[in-house]
């Protein structure tokens, strides 16, 4: 006989348990299992065996065992009721099918293998029968689905329910996060017309630093060090970038460098920010409820983050009137402060900053703005996912001041093109300009002003 199933009913006893762990299918392997379709006159009968042994589970019983204990166990009961109903399956099969269960129970379903698969970065889902993921910089099709467009609702639903969001018909769209930290946009039907679209945005589970940066190509060590430097005498940065572009995963490398000694607070709408300080404090966004009653904005939480005595405040994300509230956070003695922003390059990022305020109806003159930005930006550092794939950034900009109502801007390094490899890799080089920066007081005051001039001087291999 075979010894008790503890999801099936009720709790074993330690001595049932499954002792014996399977070794877990690499990603790969996962994905090429699921890529071979099941034979058309199969479906009718695995759809059966799915749901018989989904009606022999017990759930409060299976939401307390980890997965790989229960992947064998509910591979037992489909081999069982196999035999029963006489369909015919091989080992390869009750093992995909007990895994496809308990992802479906325990996890993102189909999902779960691309998010175990760390060469992904991002998960793109438009329909049931579309899957797309981004390895280095490329995007290809997964040969992963959903068995239904209810399948698929069914997944997002539990990924907006886990941070207290909703998805329906009345609240089509959300942002989230997964427990990793991910963060993912869904949008579901009526504005999803090929069913339920999801965008997950993977993050990598080994902190990147600027070592890491510079190993996969993203910077050159003599802008690293430039970079630490700003850090060091507290300098205001805002990274800008297009969608993709690695701005959140330097903001997370920049953030490295703050004291641990120093109380940060971070503003976000979902909250994705992976910073290593111990004295940090973490405020995200809330939706209206249905009554369309209790939303609190990122403008909110930068207004109260003023009040909880912050060292520095770091806005995950800037798109709105919420602008205004970050240049008076950053003029208010919060140096040090960091935020991202989209745009095109490191002029338009001050005029989307200059837009931004303006959307908050402020009723301030043009030339006022302009000063609120130049008193409180220090470095703009523009990123972007280029031709070959690749993350890199592309400028490092001062804000020097204001002739007339013009923003004067300086480029302390911009990033050269000089062809490709036989790998399609683009060939570049940081060109660097040694103007004195306008921060020269501040470098003075650190005492770190040859250390600048000094790292200016170093050249890359």
């Amino acid at each position: 006989m075979h010894a008790p199933v503890p999801a099936f009913g009720r709790r074993a006893a330690p001595s049932e348990t499954v002792a014996a762990k399977p070794d877990p299918a690499p990603a790969a392997a996962v994905l090429a299992a699921s890529a071979a379709a099941t034979p058309p006159t199969a479906e009718p009968l695995i759809a059966e065996l799915r749901a018989m042994c989904l009606s022999k589970l017990d759930p409060s019983a299976v939401a307390t065992q980890p997965a790989e204990v229960l992947i064998p166990q509910v591979e037992l009961l489909i081999s069982e009721i196999a035999t029963e109903r006489r369909i015919q399956l091989n080992g390869r099969e009750q093992r995909q099918l007990a895994t496809e269960l308990v992802d479906d129970m325990l996890g993102l379903g189909p999902l779960e293998p691309l998010l175990e698969d760390e060469s992904i970065n991002d998960i793109m889902v438009n329909g049931p029968n579309s899957v797309f993921v981004e390895r280095r910089g490329k995007v290809f099709a997964a040969a992963v689905r959903f068995r239904d467009t209810a399948h698929l609702i069914n997944v997002c639903q539990r990924i907006a329910a886990a941070v207290g969001r909703r998805v329906d018909e009345s609240s089509p769209m959300v942002d989230a996060r997964l427990k990793d930290g991910s963060r993912v946009n869904i949008v579901v039907p009526p504005l999803a017309l090929d069913g339920p679209y999801v965008s997950i945005r993977k993050f990598s589970k080994k902190s990147i630093d600027f070592a890491k940066l510079i190993e996969f190509g993203a910077m050159s060590r003599t802008l690293a060090r430039v970079l630490e430097i700003a850090g060091q005498i507290r300098l205001n940065i805002i990274i800008s970038g297009g969608t993709g572009s690695g701005k959140t995963t330097l903001l997370n490398a920049t953030s490295r460098l703050i004291d641990h000694g120093e109380r940060v607070v971070t503003v976000e709408d979902a909250a994705e920010l992976q910073l290593q300080q111990p004295h940090v404090v973490r405020l995200e966004t809330r939706p209206a409820n249905l009554e369309g009653r209790g939303e609190i904005n990122q403008r909110d939480l930068v207004r109260n983050a003023l009040r909880m005595r912050p060292d520095r405040i770091i806005i995950g994300e800037v798109r709105g009137s919420e602008a205004f509230d970050m240049l008076q956070a950053m003029n208010t003695g919060h140096d040090g402060s960091m935020s991202t922003i989209h745009a095109n390059n490191t002029r338009d990022a001050i005029t989307r900053i200059e837009n931004m305020v303006q959307m908050g109806s402020m009723g301030l003159p043009l030339s006022a703005i302009r000063t609120q930005i130049v008193s409180a930006v220090d470095i703009i550092v523009q990123t972007e996912r280029q031709r070959d794939g690749g993350r890199r950034i592309t400028q490092v900009t001062e804000i020097c001041g204001m002739e007339g109502d013009v923003v004067l801007l300086n480029d302390i390094f911009q990033l050269v093109i000089e062809g490709q490899n036989s790998d399609g890799r683009l060939i570049t080089r940081y060109r660097t300009i040694r103007n004195r920066p306008a921060f020269h007081d501040r470098l003075v005051y650190f005492g770190l002003e040859r250390a600048w001039a000094s790292a200016m001087e170093e050249v890359d291999d």
